[in-house]
């Protein structure tokens, strides 16, 4: 470490910003992935636009990536940012009313001409005054593009290629910033360019350069010292982002269970990484069908859960509609597939790259018949892989669909994670047919769970059609029987329902003295854990009770609900989630605070809110 000044940090947000050809993806993610490995609690927002290419410097055309790094209690990434890296006058424009008081704004002074803060849409030439930044806020300029320019004059790229590599340049001088050392820096860019050669050298340089130029620039800021995590207990650990963590969950699933791993689906943002990531694994015995569509996508599935594999598919929400019907078909036959719905803002296309948690009702209901499926949902990317790995466990256990929803917001984002053990990850035990059972019919079941017993192809004896008919109780025939599609409706819903038996059941977190009980489920555990925790702290007596387990519910949820004067439900819709609850838990007055605007709850808006109540 050099003799410059020195800050220690409990913890810290940046945010990287730009258009988006800059590459701001790419060290959001580099910068965390070091941070996770030396030991830091990470949580992470990439947020960027529909568009393919907006106009370059134009105000649509920003992309940003967030990260909040620290030593403990790292549950969101971040409200506003203490350092704001804008590579033009569009990300200033942006993000700046997002910088706190005293923080830090780096900027690309090659990137704020005239012409660039025309096409931001400032109508003056001092960005800085037009957007009142506070006093406080510190400007680091940056001959960013000169820089990077200088840096590979001898390189041999064109001027295109040269100015591609200035994000690289940014994340050295972020680096030495904070501290992070160079070799993991040049370890990922060894991974990603280990094909190209020439382009990794060049990376390599300016990602050195600009390390060094915070070395030997005489800078007006101090370096920061952030610890290890205080929290994390031993093991191996890395940055993982949802939708990586949801194929992992499911990988794991596959070998725990001795099954063949089966995804069919159809690309679509944001849920498009799963079958990405997925179709990398060929080397564990992976099968990926990128299907013509999404109808296409889920009727593989179904036949590889019929032929006796661990069967997935993944979409987001219009994907979603488009597969329902071939759900009621998995429903119907009983067949165990896990269904990933890693949603989005609409309704239709709506802002395919935005977040919401609008498609709950969807997943519960959105089916024609008396069509009961398992709903849970995830919570943080780095959990996306227990719960895909739990709703595989429950679908080969309990013989029915599962929908897993995720969203934008953890699908896209990271944070830490602790590499599991398989050894020590639940049993999977699917419901299969037993000896001295040949010639068990499709609907042959345990009386108690209601759960059919799985034969496939290929077991002797146990031959049989299955389908999208009725069937009857006994004989497992087709059956048009009034009393018998009654009593078949009524085992379906039984044999779901009976699921909440193998549930762990609901914990209160904060204070349990409290009046106020926030309710939350699915991605916004993060923001509501911080926002009553902030409560508690001020003072103010709050508890939080949080679902992953939608359908069925945990058996204790009624208890612990009925327990509260004050019931506020809050998530990223007009009150799905509250409307289910009303119709499951009766006498209870839920209040409801909602957000539908593409982005998620921010800790600040929260407690603002909750204080009123509490």
């Amino acid at each position: 470490m050099d003799n410059k000044q020195t800050t220690e940090l409990e913890q810290v947000v940046i945010r990287f910003s730009g258009d988006s050809g800059d590459g701001m993806q790419l060290v959001g993610t580099m910068f965390s992935n070091i941070s996770a490995i030396l030991g830091n609690e990470i949580s992470t927002f990439p947020d960027y636009p529909a568009e393919i290419r907006a106009p370059q410097g134009t105000i649509g055309g920003v992309s940003g990536f967030q990260v909040h790094l620290g030593s403990s209690n790292i549950h969101t990434p971040g409200d506003d940012a203490d350092i704001l890296v804008a590579m033009n006058p569009a990300a200033l424009k942006v993000n700046a009313k997002g910088v706190k008081k005293g923080g830090v704004i780096i900027f690309d002074t090659d990137s704020f001409e005239k012409s660039d803060l025309e096409k931001a849409e400032f109508t003056t030439d001092n960005p800085f005054e037009e957007l009142n930044l506070s006093d406080t806020i510190q400007l680091i300029p940056v001959a960013l593009t000169e820089l990077t320019r200088e840096s590979l004059k001898d390189s041999g790229l064109d001027n295109k290629s040269i100015l591609r590599s200035k994000n690289m340049f940014a994340l050295g001088l972020i680096c030495w910033l904070f501290n992070r050392p160079m070799d993991q820096a040049i370890h990922f860019l060894e991974n990603k360019f280990k094909k190209k050669p020439d382009i990794l050298q060049c990376n390599i340089k300016v990602l050195t350069d600009g390390f060094n130029y915070g070395n030997n620039a005489h800078l007006s800021i101090s370096r920061f010292v952030i610890d290890k995590s205080h929290d994390v207990k031993s093991g191996r650990y890395t940055s993982i982002g949802g939708n990586t963590s949801a194929a992992y969950g499911l990988i794991a699933a596959a070998e725990k269970a001795g099954l063949q791993l089966f995804l069919g689906s159809y690309p679509i943002t944001p849920a498009s990484d799963i079958m990405h990531e997925l179709a990398k694994r060929k080397d564990v015995g992976v099968k990926v069908v990128q299907a013509e569509d999404e109808i296409a996508g889920i009727s593989t599935a179904i036949g590889a859960s019929f032929a006796g594999c661990l069967a997935a598919t993944s979409t987001s929400g219009p994907g979603l509609a488009l597969k329902s019907e071939a759900i009621g078909l998995a429903c119907m036959a009983e067949l165990p597939l896990v269904i990933i719905d890693v949603m989005r803002s609409g309704p239709s296309t709506g802002m395919p790259t935005k977040t919401e948690q609008t498609d709950l009702l969807q997943a519960l209901y959105g089916r024609n018949g008396e069509s009961p499926v398992v709903v849970m949902a995830a919570s943080t990317p780095a959990n996306c892989f227990h719960y895909a790995y739990m709703a595989s466990k429950i679908a080969l256990e309990h013989m029915t669909p599962v929908i897993l929803l995720s969203d934008a917001f953890i699908g896209n984002g990271t944070s830490l994670w602790k590499l599991p053990k398989l050894a020590e990850m639940p049993e999977i035990h699917p419901n299969y047919v037993k000896d001295g059972m040949q010639g068990c019919k499709v609907t042959c079941r345990d009386e108690v769970s209601k759960v059919r017993y799985w034969s496939f192809p290929g077991m002797e004896g146990f031959e049989h059609r299955n389908g999208g008919l009725e069937k009857d109780y006994v004989k497992g025939s087709i059956s048009t029987n009034a009393a018998n599609h009654e009593k078949m409706v009524t085992a379906r819903a039984e044999k779901v329902e009976y699921i909440s038996n193998f549930l762990p059941e609901l914990e209160v977190q904060g204070d349990p003295a409290a009046d106020l009980l926030v309710i939350g489920w699915g991605s916004t555990q993060g923001h509501l854990t911080s926002a009553v925790d902030i409560l508690n702290k001020n003072g103010k007596k709050a508890a939080l009770l949080h679902f992953n387990y939608i359908c069925p519910l945990p058996k204790n949820a009624a208890e612990i609900i009925r327990k509260y004067k004050t019931v506020v439900v809050c998530e990223l819709n007009n009150g799905q989630f509250a409307g289910y609850l009303r119709s499951k838990i009766s006498g209870v007055e839920y209040l409801q605070y909602n957000k539908v605007q593409g982005q998620p709850f921010t800790v600040s808006e929260l407690v603002e809110y909750l204080s009123t109540l509490a």
